[in-house]
């Protein structure tokens, strides 16, 4: 069955030469190992950075994946979804494809096969199918928790792409959900319920909603004031100081209210990054 089915890439990933499963990331295109980029492009490492992300050729990948699907019929339709795009962009990519996996398909086994697949690309696309997929907002942020969950960087930063624009649709349920979700233990998800909603953010929509009246996110920001994750430290401080550009006075008196507060040095942290933008 295909629900049993591995990934090739799960089944030789034993292979793989150390010296590319310890590597650190390029820094740029041009210092990109070939090797490391044929490993990528075949599915059978995740990547390392942004630069190795933006680097993969979706669409060799995606080949191969189809032919260990035993649907190779398929290509044409992903092809001429990536193609007809007005600025393509790797991210961009992520999302045609899995829209058109959406379209072509309602097959469990199939998405389960790329929720699971040991390259973080096939993850991006299964997290873009539930984002093409129609559903609650409650639903949605439901099907999204694993790959904000997941331990790979770029499916995390797919899991916020996939949903923030329903999460814009449906504030209010959304953070009522997501005020839950801080109280979680994995400082995955706690810090995905605050980028997902940050006022302006990077590469993804503005929240005009929260950019006015930035209050209406306290019962998700106010239990992480003293988080002991310095990545969901990170995500509050950056919050703010998105939400300093609009409403400084009520920015700073929330670092004042929480300082008084909690004299830890985590809350300490949040606020110098919450501020930066207004002590600057």
């Amino acid at each position: 069955m295909l629900a049993e089915l591995k990934p090739i890439s799960q089944i030789t990933s034993r292979m793989i030469p150390e010296h590319i499963l310890q590597r650190k990331g390029a820094r740029s295109i041009k210092d990109l190992n070939p090797e490391v980029l044929e490993y990528l492009n075949k599915g059978l490492i995740e990547t390392a950075n942004l630069i190795e992300w933006l680097a993969v050729d979706q669409l060799h990948l995606l080949k191969l994946v189809l032919e260990e699907l035993d649907k190779s019929n398929w290509y044409d339709s992903f092809y001429e979804a990536v193609s007809n795009q007005k600025k393509p962009t790797a991210n961009s990519n992520t999302k045609a494809i899995g829209a058109t996996f959406m379209q072509l398909t309602n097959d469990p086994g199939i998405i389960n096969y790329l929720s699971n697949h040991v390259s973080d690309i096939p993850r991006c696309w299964a997290a873009q199918y539930f984002g093409a997929t129609d559903m609650s907002i409650t639903e949605r942020l439901h099907t999204i928790k694993p790959f904000a969950a997941d331990h790979h960087f770029g499916v995390r930063e797919v899991a916020i792409f996939a949903t923030k624009e329903y999460i814009i649709q449906d504030l209010d349920q959304s953070i009522m959900v997501l005020s839950n979700w801080v109280k979680n233990s994995d400082e995955n998800i706690r810090r995905y319920a605050v980028e997902t909603i940050r006022p302006i953010g990077v590469w993804t929509k503005k929240i005009d909603e929260l950019k006015e009246s930035p209050e209406k996110a306290l019962s998700v920001l106010e239990p992480l004031k003293s988080d002991p994750s310095k990545y969901v430290r990170d995500a509050i401080g950056n919050w703010l100081n998105d939400a300093s550009k609009t409403q400084p006075k009520w920015v700073t008196k929330i670092c004042n209210q929480w300082e008084t507060e909690s004299k830890t040095k985590e809350t300490k942290y949040i606020v110098k990054k919450g501020l930066r933008s207004i002590n600057k």
